[in-house]
């Protein structure tokens, strides 16, 4: 199968190019340093003609307020590109409880991405993941303050960015879900606890302060950042990660 992997050069894209490509597929990687731009549009038609699968990794700049705007217009590209170019499957990667978040603007932009796909032309499958490990230690820089890191107790469940690519590559071989796949790793830890447990680990000389205000994730009530049970479990465990 030949696949159009826009955002292809990424944390995640890199590596579901690579699952892809070592499966014996066409997986071929498109990116603003390849000349590919989802918002101006330019490259993409010739990026995706040809491909049976898109898969849409690309990212907001911003998390604030500027972000649906660049969902809104990259996915409208994207999908009259594909449908353009006979694409049989489009995928995207989005976020476990996205749709119940409303406070925080990036999770809105997010959950608009999903709506613009469900009502295009191109058959679809959204991969929600959980936060990715990788991303903890710039969510605790977010709340340092000197030698103190304030975090709240939101329950979240970290997933690997390689169980996140192996899923979205398995997703993207599979025919149009037409909804959405869930993912996860496989321990649920409280915000401040990852963060206590991050730094015993890697210590930096900062401590953790359990503060239910402090960050993004603050707005979170609830567990909603928690798959649901119909969620596929990834096997690495944040601890053996960090080792």
């Amino acid at each position: 199968m030949k696949f159009a992997v826009i955002g292809g050069t990424g944390l995640i894209g890199s590596q579901v190019v690579t699952e892809l490509n070592e499966a014996g597929h066409d997986a071929v990687p498109h990116s603003q340093s390849t000349g590919v731009d989802v918002i101006t549009g330019k490259g993409l038609q010739q990026a995706v003609d040809g491909a049976e699968t898109v898969i849409n990794l690309t990212n907001s700049p911003t998390f604030d307020e500027a972000s649906p705007a660049f969902f809104q217009t990259s996915m409208d590209n994207l999908l009259g590109a594909a449908q353009k170019g006979g694409v049989q499957h489009f995928v995207i990667l989005s976020i476990v409880g996205v749709d119940q978040v409303p406070e925080l603007d990036y999770y809105r932009a997010k959950a608009l991405q999903e709506d613009v796909l469900r009502a295009g032309p191109v058959p679809y499958s959204i991969v929600r993941a959980t936060q990715f490990m990788e991303f903890v230690d710039a969510v605790l820089s977010w709340t340092t303050d000197g030698d103190t890191v304030r975090l709240p107790s939101t329950p979240i469940q970290p997933i690997a960015a390689k169980d996140v690519a192996a899923a979205v590559a398995e997703v993207a071989v599979g025919t149009p879900l037409r909804g959405i796949r869930n993912v996860a790793g496989p321990d649920v830890y409280r915000l401040d606890e990852l963060g206590r447990i991050t730094l015993d680990a890697h210590p930096d000389g900062r401590t953790v302060t359990t503060d239910d205000s402090a960050g993004m994730f603050a707005a979170v009530r609830g567990a909603v950042l928690i798959a649901p049970k119909d969620a596929h479990i990834a096997p690495t465990r944040y601890t053996d990660w960090l080792s």
